[in-house]
């Protein structure tokens, strides 16, 4: 997916600031490959299916990584509400907000 010079630096700020916020430090998004992997299921699907086709597939990642909190069903679903919850306040923020003020372990408690 075709994005403009701006728009791929907000977009590298944004991914940078969420990994931080989720402690995912060495972590190193390829946004071109997630844009491309949304479209694709838009475009082969349905619109909505973009976001879940792109959070399945770094949820398979991340299991098979064996990161995170895999061993239960019950803790593999907290993990992601706290994630989410962690990005859902990013996004209250804007592309622009400062820094995240509540990271993953803050939720983690």
């Amino acid at each position: 997916m075709a994005v403009s010079d701006e728009e791929a630096q907000v977009l590298d700020q944004w991914s940078n600031r969420l990994a931080q916020a989720l402690q995912i430090l060495d972590l190193k998004v390829d946004n071109e490959l997630l844009l491309d992997l949304a479209r694709k299921s838009a475009d082969s699907v349905i619109h909505p299916a973009a976001p879940v086709t792109t959070f399945l597939v770094g949820y398979a990642a991340g299991l098979e990584a064996g990161t995170g909190s895999a061993g239960s069903r019950e803790a593999s679903s907290a993990a992601v509400q706290r994630a989410a919850s962690v990005a859902f306040g990013l996004c209250d923020d804007g592309h622009e907000g400062g820094p995240a003020s509540q990271g993953w372990a803050d939720t983690a408690q």
